[in-house]
């Protein structure tokens, strides 16, 4: 019986040792103390500037008085989301905000990923830094700049791609001027400028790749592209998703700063997007209340396409922001 209660109380002690407690916050906090003060400044500038601000969104509920501040006026509530979806505008800006943010994510998306492909495949290492120093300092201008060279080289007078046009025989059109080009133009200045950038993340990827799996391919016989296809690619696959769920949840919010620079009155049947009409109704219209319930509609609409892409990815491949 002595021997046979010893080794219960043996069993028992295995099992709560093998069984782990239950994590909690203030545990995480005890075990990690260390890492939560090294990041507790981020925290305190992300709940300062994006959580604080939010109080704001019942401006959108209200008809904004100054005299009241922000927690004045009075309750109006669902009228200005009304007001928006039965405007004139709310197609137009709708349509526009959509088919820049989809070919920005159909044609930029893949092009980080191609480029880091391809830069990986360079051996020499000097030739391979290089490249690699070219593609990202582009990102490092500043959208103003950037757009004065898109109208300086794409001017139809003066520029190098507009005498070139010229030469072809389409010096009548202005690619800025357009609205049948203003949307290649913005992508594909956007791709030139941020692409190899964007491919940072993707190379990091690529060179946690196990080298004993390139060796066996290369001993099964296997070529460049099916190194690429059979080997690189499952490798950056779940990077893939993970970016194309961020990316979906801002689908709807186009950069505001580089479209808003490239506006004329001639673009602006397509080039005014969601954005830079919040932009003119609350700040130089005085629309607060307005501008606030646009604002609010198009963030519900990114949270919702946000939670959507990611449940589909969730159950066709695993992989998930949560």
């Amino acid at each position: 019986m002595a021997f046979l209660n010893s080794e219960t109380k043996t069993l028992d002690r295995a099992a709560a040792i093998s069984t782990p407690k239950k994590q909690t916050i203030l545990n995480t906090f005890k075990r990690d103390y260390q890492l939560w003060i090294m990041i507790l400044p981020a925290i305190a500038v992300v709940f300062v500037f994006n959580y604080i601000p939010m109080y704001g969104i019942q401006l959108a509920f209200r008809e904004y008085d100054f005299s009241a501040g922000l927690t004045g006026g009075e309750w109006v509530g669902l009228k200005y989301f009304e007001q928006f979806v039965q405007s004139h505008m709310f197609v137009e800006l709708m349509r526009n905000t959509i088919l820049i943010s989809l070919a920005t994510i159909l044609i930029g998306f893949p092009a980080p990923i191609i480029l880091a492909l391809l830069i990986n495949q360079i051996k020499w290492k000097r030739a391979k830094k290089t490249l690699q120093t070219t593609v990202y300092l582009p990102h490092f201008i500043s959208m103003v700049v950037m757009v004065g060279l898109l109208n300086v080289l794409l001017s139809p007078n003066t520029g190098i791609v507009g005498h070139l046009m010229g030469a072809l025989g389409f010096s009548d059109v202005n690619l800025l001027a357009s609205t049948k080009t203003f949307i290649p133009v913005y992508v594909l200045s956007d791709i030139w400028q941020h692409v190899g950038w964007n491919s940072i993340i993707y190379l990091a990827a690529l060179s946690s790749v196990d080298p004993q799996l390139y060796d066996s391919a290369k001993m099964d016989g296997a070529n460049r592209w099916q190194i690429i296809r059979n080997v690189e690619l499952p490798a950056i696959i779940p990077t893939i998703i993970i970016l194309l769920i961020l990316n979906m949840g801002s689908i709807i919010s186009t950069g505001f700063e580089k479209i808003f620079l490239m506006q004329n009155t001639l673009n602006l049947p397509i080039s005014e997007v969601i954005e830079t009409y919040v932009y003119k109704i609350g700040i130089i219209s005085n629309q607060f209340s307005y501008a606030a319930a646009i604002g609010l509609f198009n963030t519900l609409i990114n949270f919702t396409l946000l939670l959507l892409m990611n449940y589909i990815a969730k159950r066709v491949s695993n992989i998930s922001l949560w």
